[in-house]
């Protein structure tokens, strides 16, 4: 069996872990997602290396060096998805990670540094509106009271799912690895967008990340009766919900040359009927970009619109910030080896940004870190479409390899034991 036969086969295997029968639903600290990482934790096991899940659920799977108190280099991204998802987000980097100890193993390589494999817990906001969590706590950032009582779509709050998975929010400071040293991190990653495509290109070596800042905004009318209220004695709460969302986007459109977005991705109605006029609604609302400042003016205009509907229609409006993040610049070394890389093997390449966040962006606050991108094809992401070809994936995983291999030293080549279980 070839390595692309062999890696085929892994792809499969974690992407059988499913709820739903329209794409890929593996959403955080569900059963499904569960299964699937305590199925990827036995894979590594067969590799040889030493397994452990933190207490936010992450998990940190070790292959040890051959020089000892050195730091581990670390490479890795996400199992969990959106509500029908497609099979690649995440999923690539973390089988991709797995895939290069397998290479390690076959060649008996023996690194200087250890190498350790991460499947972050709880990347994607699909459940809960926060992302990263599990990055998040690993570096020291995941502010538990913030966060204890938000709920899911069920109305479980991300606390009971903790309790449900016996993790204890309580002690998410035991995840916190802010005083340990780490020689690197390094996630390869579909690209979740057309660039790659449409230049032709196999590989995206990413410098920056944007970031996102999110707010739920509840809009709140009066509820009355379709049939006998007249349009102008209405306080519709959806159409209030409509504007905001409507200017939202003209604001972004003036800031795309910052390469800004502004998503309403989530819109609510309580009590929702067709003979109804609306009185509560709830939107859910992304901004993000790499400018601080373009953001920012993003952030103003949506509060001036917020108190502009609320007076012009009579409306209550409160707006609420469920997170933010701050966007980040990846280590220049890392993009200059992983150029190198590039150039030597003659692999078409594009230095480019990331308008989606990863777990990248938090891993900077511990160590040097890099992204690597490669192809979706249409740039289709979050969707059961979402396709990216094997021949890419090989071509990523061929440069993880490398630039792993660059910063955990060759070291030496021997026997090195598994157990293919």
């Amino acid at each position: 069996m070839n390595t692309l036969e062999r890696y085929q086969i892994l792809f499969n295997k974690i992407n059988q872990y499913s709820s739903g029968d329209i794409g890929i639903t593996r959403v955080a600290y569900t059963k499904e997602e569960q299964a699937c990482t305590q199925a990827f934790m036995r894979m590594c096991k067969a590799e040889g290396m030493d397994i452990r899940m933190d207490e936010c659920g992450n998990v940190i799977a070790r292959r040890e060096g051959r020089v000892k108190d050195l730091p581990p280099v670390l490479m890795g991204s996400h199992l969990d998805t959106v509500y029908q998802a497609g099979k690649y987000d995440g999923v690539v980097g973390v089988t991709a990670a797995l895939e290069v100890v397998k290479r390690l193993n076959d060649k008996g390589i023996e690194t200087d540094h250890p190498i350790e494999i991460i499947s972050f817990a709880c990347e994607e906001s699909a459940r809960f509106g926060v992302s990263t969590l599990g990055s998040k706590a690993m570096v020291g950032i995941f502010d538990k009271e913030k966060v204890r009582s938000l709920k899911d779509r069920n109305g479980i709050t991300l606390e009971e799912a903790f309790d449900l998975c016996a993790l204890e929010i309580d002690n998410i400071e035991l995840a916190s690895r802010k005083n340990e040293d780490i020689k690197a991190f390094f996630e390869l990653h579909v690209e979740q967008g057309p660039v790659l495509e449409n230049a032709h290109k196999k590989i995206g070596i990413v410098t920056g990340i944007a970031a996102p800042v999110r707010y739920s905004i509840i809009i709140e009318g009066t509820p009355s009766h379709s049939g006998t209220t007249p349009m102008n004695m209405r306080s519709d709460a959806l159409l209030g919900a409509s504007e905001i969302a409507l200017e939202l986007e003209k604001i972004a459109k003036d800031e795309q040359n910052f390469g800004t977005v502004a998503t309403v991705g989530v819109l609510t109605i309580q009590a929702g009927a067709m003979n109804v006029v609306p009185g509560q609604v709830e939107i859910k609302v992304d901004i993000r970009s790499t400018s601080i400042e373009s953001r920012q003016r993003v952030i103003n205009h949506l509060q001036q619109m917020i108190q502009s509907v609320g007076a012009n229609r009579k409306l209550k409006i409160i707006s609420h910030e469920i997170s933010s993040e701050e966007p980040v610049l990846l280590s220049k070394d890392i993009v200059s080896v992983t150029e190198s890389i590039c150039q030597k093997r003659d692999i078409p390449y594009q230095i480019m940004v990331s308008g989606a966040g990863h777990d990248a962006m938090n891993m900077t606050k511990l160590c040097p870190t890099g992204l690597i991108f490669v192809p979706s094809v249409n740039g289709l992401s979050h969707h059961p479409d979402e396709f990216t070809e094997l021949h890419d994936i090989m071509i990523g995983i061929d440069v993880l390899e490398e630039v792993i291999l660059h910063y955990a030293g060759a070291g030496t080549s021997g026997t090195v034991k598994v157990s293919h279980e």
